[in-house]
Protein backbone atom coordinates (compact mmCIF):
# COMPACT_ATOMS: atom_id res chain seq x y z
CA UNK A 1 0.00 0.00 0.00
CA UNK A 2 1.72 3.50 -1.06
CA UNK A 3 1.69 6.41 1.34
CA UNK A 4 -0.81 9.68 0.12
CA UNK A 5 1.61 12.21 -1.49
CA UNK A 6 0.04 14.41 1.33
CA UNK A 7 2.20 13.00 4.25
CA UNK A 8 5.00 14.15 2.13
CA UNK A 9 6.63 16.87 3.83
CA UNK A 10 7.09 18.70 -0.11
CA UNK A 11 3.58 18.66 -0.30
CA UNK A 12 2.23 19.69 2.99
CA UNK A 13 4.84 22.30 4.04
CA UNK A 14 3.76 24.64 1.34
CA UNK A 15 0.11 24.30 2.60
CA UNK A 16 1.50 25.69 5.99
CA UNK A 17 3.65 28.24 4.38
CA UNK A 18 0.64 29.00 2.87
CA UNK A 19 -1.54 28.84 5.70
CA UNK A 20 0.56 31.06 8.18
CA UNK A 21 0.72 33.79 5.70
CA UNK A 22 -3.24 34.36 5.51
CA UNK A 23 -2.49 34.12 9.23
CA UNK A 24 -0.02 37.11 9.12
CA UNK A 25 -2.31 38.73 6.79
CA UNK A 26 -5.89 38.30 8.82
CA UNK A 27 -3.54 39.01 12.06
CA UNK A 28 -2.45 42.68 10.64
CA UNK A 29 -5.32 43.34 9.47
CA UNK A 30 -7.34 42.78 12.92
CA UNK A 31 -4.54 44.97 14.52
CA UNK A 32 -3.90 47.76 12.18
CA UNK A 33 -7.03 47.40 9.64
CA UNK A 34 -6.45 48.45 6.29
CA UNK A 35 -4.75 52.08 6.62
CA UNK A 36 -1.88 52.62 4.38
CA UNK A 37 2.00 52.40 5.93
CA UNK A 38 4.72 54.52 4.88
CA UNK A 39 6.92 51.44 4.44
CA UNK A 40 6.29 47.98 4.44
CA UNK A 41 6.20 46.34 7.79
CA UNK A 42 7.52 43.06 9.16
CA UNK A 43 3.76 41.71 8.13
CA UNK A 44 4.46 42.29 4.56
CA UNK A 45 8.28 41.24 4.47
CA UNK A 46 7.31 37.66 6.79
CA UNK A 47 4.37 37.19 4.18
CA UNK A 48 6.36 37.61 1.23
CA UNK A 49 9.24 35.72 2.98
CA UNK A 50 6.69 32.81 3.31
CA UNK A 51 4.96 32.76 0.00
CA UNK A 52 8.12 33.38 -2.15
CA UNK A 53 9.81 30.49 0.17
CA UNK A 54 7.49 28.02 -0.81
CA UNK A 55 8.36 27.61 -5.20
CA UNK A 56 11.38 25.73 -4.74
CA UNK A 57 9.50 23.49 -2.45
CA UNK A 58 6.68 23.01 -4.67
CA UNK A 59 9.38 22.97 -8.00
CA UNK A 60 10.86 19.76 -5.87
CA UNK A 61 7.37 18.50 -5.40
CA UNK A 62 6.67 19.21 -9.22
CA UNK A 63 10.00 17.57 -10.01
CA UNK A 64 10.08 14.48 -8.27
CA UNK A 65 6.04 13.45 -8.33
CA UNK A 66 4.55 14.44 -11.44
CA UNK A 67 5.90 11.48 -13.76
CA UNK A 68 5.48 8.98 -11.06
CA UNK A 69 2.00 9.51 -10.38
CA UNK A 70 0.52 12.02 -12.31
CA UNK A 71 -3.10 12.20 -10.64
CA UNK A 72 -2.66 12.46 -7.06
CA UNK A 73 0.73 14.80 -7.83
CA UNK A 74 -1.95 16.90 -9.57
CA UNK A 75 -4.15 17.19 -6.79
CA UNK A 76 -1.16 18.31 -4.74
CA UNK A 77 0.13 21.28 -6.81
CA UNK A 78 -4.51 21.82 -7.42
CA UNK A 79 -4.28 22.08 -3.24
CA UNK A 80 -0.84 24.39 -3.30
CA UNK A 81 -2.29 26.77 -5.85
CA UNK A 82 -5.60 27.19 -4.34
CA UNK A 83 -4.13 27.54 -1.18
CA UNK A 84 -1.50 30.53 -2.30
CA UNK A 85 -4.11 32.10 -4.25
CA UNK A 86 -5.94 32.02 -0.27
CA UNK A 87 -3.71 33.79 1.48
CA UNK A 88 -3.28 36.18 -1.93
CA UNK A 89 -6.98 37.13 -1.69
CA UNK A 90 -6.89 39.59 1.15
CA UNK A 91 -3.77 41.37 0.24
CA UNK A 92 -5.41 41.80 -3.58
CA UNK A 93 -8.72 42.92 -2.42
CA UNK A 94 -7.20 45.25 0.47
CA UNK A 95 -4.87 46.90 -1.30
CA UNK A 96 -2.10 46.22 0.79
Amino acid sequence: MSRSLFSRPSAWVPLAMSFTALCIVVGHLGFFGTAREADEGAAAHLFQLFMAGQIPIIAFFAIRWLRRRPKPALLVLASQALAGVAACVPVWYFNL
